[in-house]
């Protein structure tokens, strides 16, 4: 294969990442969790990031997140929302990254840890918007959301990565 051909697959399994990011964020938007925790997500599009994390490499993750989140962001939310999603989206992929390159922990705890991280990057961004720290009380509902959705997203992309052709970057 030419390095020319090799860079439009190469561009193009990005763009196709990007792509498959935002589809599942626009559908987690359309899942209704319940009322009990408002916020909460299962963290679909973090599937993507750990896909390519785990099958790409640690920079291209970041950069396709934050590619995401800024078009998401654009599309169907606002400053704030763009704010919120990219202090977690950023918090949560230096923390997946720090603990992927322990090689200690497996994709499913990686996954749990950015779930959680991400958590705390958003009541942060809360707490310097509403000027108070009395809403850190949250996180502790958000943490129990943050592990089950992180378990079910690593074991998912344990799965995905698994099954993608060696070939796959």
């Amino acid at each position: 294969m030419s390095k020319s051909n090799m860079n439009v697959r190469r561009l193009s399994i990005r763009a196709l990442l990007v792509v498959l990011a935002m589809v599942l964020s626009y559908i987690e938007s359309q899942i209704i969790i319940g009322t009990m925790v408002p916020g909460m997500k299962l963290g679909l599009t973090n599937l993507v990031v750990m896909v390519a994390l785990y099958r790409l490499d640690e920079k291209e993750a970041i950069i396709i997140n934050i590619i995401r989140i800024l078009l998401v962001g654009f599309t169907f939310g606002s400053v704030f929302s763009i704010a919120y999603s990219m202090a977690g989206g950023v918090l949560s992929g230096i923390v997946m990254i720090l603990l992927k390159r322990t090689n200690k922990v497996g994709m499913t705890s990686v996954s749990v840890a950015g779930g959680i991280s991400h958590n705390v990057g958003q009541i942060i961004v809360a707490m310097i918007v509403t000027k108070t720290s009395s809403i850190i009380y949250y996180l502790l509902v958000l943490w129990v959301t943050g592990i089950f959705a992180g378990v079910v997203v690593g074991i998912l992309s344990a799965q995905v990565v698994k099954r993608l052709p060696k070939h796959f970057n």
